[in-house]
């Protein structure tokens, strides 16, 4: 194992989108990334040789969070790696392959959503949140952070996507678990929750959002940026705000504010 002073996050999903533009905001710090997805390994490429522009360094780890050997893989090489871990980012998630009426929604759809979006996440903080309680003990680390990446999704309903929803309904009660349960080991635990973000996934809706922020749905009236996710990540990771546990931050331009 190979120690390191700098700090680690790993990040999942941060071949592109909200993981990517999280992974550069990171490294512009300082922090070394450990970018994690699956697939094709070439966007998680780019998004390691942005990193490495911004001065920092980092590794690529190719493994599903829905799979029990691929999250211990994940972990044993970050830690094989660098021998610690500052921050976790449960950023990888997926919508529905095809939106349908809750009436059509089919058991295999939800199934896999919830598998990617929650269910892994969930069991990816319980092996992490492990091995940070062993770290802060052996004093390697102090107050590692988790972070889960939300939405608006959790309190918003969108009838076409119900999976999505209930997925990210999920996430905000697992991120109330956990707080509760890690705090008293200095692990502080946060949900991000983005509201409408210019990423691969909202490619194929973006002229009905276009509309919708032109017609004033946000008062910020424009698109969410990866970065905006990165900026609030960063002063999470960089302790601007340690006496704060199981908080929702919302990255959402104002779309949360009920208004008459």
């Amino acid at each position: 194992m190979t120690k390191t002073d700098k700090k680690i996050a790993i990040i999942t999903g941060a071949g592109r989108g909200i993981g990517r533009g999280i992974a550069i905001q990171l490294a512009r710090v300082g922090w070394i990334i450990v970018i994690n997805d699956i697939g094709n390994p070439e966007p998680s490429q780019e998004t390691l040789e942005l990193v490495r522009a911004e001065g920092s360094d980092g590794m690529i780890v190719l493994a599903d969070v829905t799979s029990s050997a691929d999250r211990e893989r994940l972990i044993d090489e970050t830690l094989n790696s660098f021998g610690r871990i500052d921050l976790l980012v449960n950023n990888a998630g997926i919508g529905p392959r095809q939106r349908l009426d809750i009436l059509e929604t089919s058991e295999q759809s939800m199934n896999e959503v919830l598998s990617v979006n929650l269910i892994g996440p969930f069991f990816l903080t319980q092996l992490v949140a492990r091995k940070m309680i062993e770290l802060v003990d052996q004093k390697m680390v102090v107050h590692p952070k988790i972070v889960n990446i939300g939405s608006i999704s959790a309190f918003t309903s969108s009838i076409s996507r119900a999976e999505y929803c209930i997925s990210k309904a999920g996430v905000a009660m697992t991120t109330l678990l956990y707080a509760d349960r890690l705090a008293k080991h200095g692990i502080n635990v946060y949900e991000i929750r983005p509201g409408i973000i210019e990423t691969p996934m909202t490619a194929g809706v973006k002229d009905k959002y276009d509309k919708l922020i032109a017609e004033g749905i946000t008062p910020i009236q424009r698109w969410g940026q990866p970065e905006d996710i990165g900026k609030a990540i960063t002063a999470i990771a960089e302790g601007y705000l340690p006496f704060s546990t199981g908080q929702v931050i919302n990255v959402d331009g104002g779309f949360h504010i009920q208004r008459l």
